[in-house]
């Protein structure tokens, strides 16, 4: 058995650990998991929660993308991927807030839930246009999640954006799209891409077709 093995699905939010383990380089074991394996005892001893992505490394799991890329990027610190001295404060501050405020507020967007002015004191986020301007006011001022330097934080926090732009959960934004712009072209990005997307077509290959 591989010491690190990725259990994921190619039409979910694998896609950003796929990712993550694209550009950390190390060798991984791939287990695609159909939403159908999903609810099956098998793959619940790794995920009580029956969602993807998880890994499992030298026999732990780790569940929860920012966790993933957090967990990976401190246990193969060759890659160079998680935060310098300097870079710490920013890395865990946004990589936070996106697992957080901005995934509920965009999640709650999109539910049509809108919290009343006296509830936005209950919520992380506040409102919707709070925690989006909050982040383009982000990559209006820098490059990257923690300044000039690509770090493990902006393949979760980039795949927000790139998700949210794409899907129209988050608004257009000059400084949304050349931030995609800028991670779409790393080499690693399209690599991992490519590879989900031919696993995609396999399992859609692999679909009984109507008689």
């Amino acid at each position: 058995m591989a010491d690190l093995i990725f259990y994921t699905n190619p039409q979910s939010r694998g896609r950003i650990v796929r990712w993550m383990l694209e550009e950390l380089g190390q060798p991984y074991e791939t287990e695609i998991i159909t939403y159908e394996r999903m609810k099956d005892a098998s793959y619940l001893a790794v995920n009580p929660m029956g969602k993807v992505p998880a890994i499992k490394h030298h026999g732990k799991v780790v569940t929860e993308c920012a966790a993933i890329c957090a967990y990976l990027a401190d246990v193969f610190p060759e890659a160079g991927l998680g935060p310098r001295d300097d870079e710490k404060a920013d890395y865990y501050r946004w990589l936070f807030y996106a697992a957080g405020p901005l995934e509920q507020a965009v999640t709650n967007n999109f539910a049509k839930f809108e919290p009343a002015p006296e509830q936005g004191r209950m919520f992380g986020y506040g409102s919707y246009d709070t925690a989006v301007s909050v982040i383009d006011n982000l990559f209006a001022s820098q490059e990257y999640v923690c300044g000039s330097r690509f770090t493990a934080a902006d393949v979760y926090v980039g795949s927000a954006v790139i998700w949210g732009t794409q899907f129209g959960t988050l608004p257009q934004r000059d400084s949304f799209a050349a931030y995609v712009e800028r991670l779409q072209a790393r080499e690693n990005f399209q690599r991992a891409w490519a590879k989900d997307d031919e696993a995609a077509a396999h399992m859609q290959a692999a679909q009984p077709q109507p008689a």
